[in-house]
């Protein structure tokens, strides 16, 4: 956050019918996506995450077991946990996420297929779920 918002806080609404919303301060991130995670589980080792359901429905695939997150349904993830997600059908839904992870996300989204996924993930404290077995 630049010197000049922490001086001047301002809340960032999102009423019905707005843009999606796509919030950063210094400690969380909140964002409305509508894209699948990744293909394979993953562990977050130090940061949380929690999922909110708008609209649709999300299949959450845990070690153990794949959850069903339908419309007004949230998902927290504790730090540690094996997971990923996908979209079921055209879904909307909230992701609550850390910077730490909004940064691993958008360089995951921005990578190419010569960039190594196991070294862009380690720079993020997150492993791929074969790794915590």
């Amino acid at each position: 956050m630049s010197p000049a918002a922490a001086k001047d806080p301002r809340p960032i609404i999102a009423k019905p019918g707005s843009p999606p919303i796509s919030a950063a301060g210094t400690s969380l991130v909140i964002r409305e996506w509508t894209m699948s995670g990744p293909a394979y589980l993953h562990v977050h080792q130090s940061d949380d995450e929690a999922f909110h359901v708008l609209e649709g429905r999300l299949r959450f695939r845990f070690s153990d077991r794949e959850v069903d997150a339908t419309s007004g349904t949230t998902v927290f993830v504790p730090a540690g946990l094996a997971h990923t997600y996908r979209v079921m059908e055209p879904s909307r839904y909230l992701v609550i996420l850390t910077p730490k992870l909004d940064r691993l996300i958008a360089g995951l989204l921005g990578r190419s297929e010569a960039d190594d996924l196991r070294s862009m993930l380690g720079k993020f404290d997150t492993v791929l779920a074969e790794e915590t077995e």
